[in-house]
């Protein structure tokens, strides 16, 4: 399998530009899929002045290896909030954001949830309302490599 290495330097900048694409929205609130999409969403939340940052934690790969099951662990209180930018690393196979999608807009029927990654794969079978990247590989994002001993 080939990889990609994700820089800090690539992050920084996708993201900036990430932050201004969305800016007008007005989201309320981010709920980041946890754990590809934590660092994109407090830099998000940062760039966005958005105090209100939850996570809702997903399991389907082991490393590289995918499961046969999407388990989804929610902690989100969401009441009184409009709209959500959902937030992941990577739209791979699509089977995890849009698993997330349908599992929130079911629970919160009254909130818009709309979603954004760094990568998105033309194969997945979910396309995020906003991306940056196309990708081709498997991606070696600068927090998965970089603070390993």
């Amino acid at each position: 399998m080939r990889m990609k290495y994700y820089s800090y330097e690539d992050f920084k900048t996708d993201t900036t530009f990430l932050i201004d694409r969305v800016r007008d929205a007005k989201f309320e609130a981010i709920v980041a899929v946890a754990r590809g999409g934590l660092t994109l969403s407090h830099a998000m939340a940062e760039g966005l002045d958005i105090r209100q940052v939850q996570s809702i934690r997903t399991e389907l790969y082991d490393k590289t290896i995918k499961r046969g099951r999407l388990n989804i662990f929610d902690t989100c209180h969401l009441e009184g909030v409009k709209k959500v930018l959902v937030v992941d690393d990577i739209a791979d196979s699509g089977d995890t954001l849009e698993a997330v999608m349908e599992y929130l807009e079911k629970k919160y029927e009254d909130i818009e949830f709309v979603s954004c990654t760094l990568f998105y794969k033309k194969t997945s079978l979910y396309e995020p309302h906003f991306w940056i990247n196309e990708a081709d590989d498997w991606i070696d994002f600068f927090w998965e490599r970089d603070f390993l001993k």
